[in-house]
């Protein structure tokens, strides 16, 4: 779709961690969870570097059927390993985890993987804001998705935090109290 703003797959990286960091805090803080807040950011950092071999496919044909997101899975580890292949050897065990989602790690790929739906919403309703009509379906389409899986931490982030993406620099100073 056509943007006002580009995104590059670092920008969103970093917006990916900030808000999975956001998400285990709310988790930990107010419904009794127990996530390593850095971890997440970490691995939030890396959730993405694949693309740098795949390049990003539109979540729409990324999901059409369970046939292609298998396959595309697929792909996504044979990436991830030739990655790892090209560090140093003595790096490798280092960047595995970081790269290549483990059991143990579940729980945090969860809340990643949420981050990353929120953050596409957020970018619908940047979008929007900008005056770019092109961002409503995939944002109601988005707003569902995210719904669907939300926990209580996803609810607490999507109203406390999410409407200021869609203000203008004004109306966010208003909001603050010092």
């Amino acid at each position: 779709m056509r943007s006002t703003q580009k995104e590059n797959v670092q920008e969103h990286s970093l917006q990916v961690a900030v808000v999975a960091h956001a998400l285990a805090l709310i988790k930990n803080k107010y419904y009794g969870g127990a996530i390593n807040v850095e971890r997440i950011a970490l691995l939030s950092l890396y959730h993405d570097a694949t693309e740098v071999l795949t390049g990003d496919l539109p979540t729409p044909v990324k999901y059409f059927n369970p046939e292609i997101r298998n396959t595309y899975k697929t792909i996504e580890k044979y990436a991830a390993n030739q990655l790892l292949g090209s560090l140093p050897t003595d790096f490798r065990e280092d960047y595995s985890p970081l790269l290549i989602e483990t059991k143990e790690d579940k729980d945090l790929w969860d809340l990643i993987k949420a981050s990353d739906k929120i953050c596409a919403y957020i970018k619908c309703l940047e979008e929007r804001a900008a005056g770019n009509p092109e961002f409503a379906a995939a944002e109601k389409t988005l707003l569902k998705t995210i719904e669907s899986v939300a926990t209580p931490e996803i609810h607490y982030f999507l109203e406390t935090f999410v409407p200021s993406f869609s203000k203008n620099i004004d109306e966010m100073s208003d909001d603050i109290r010092v």
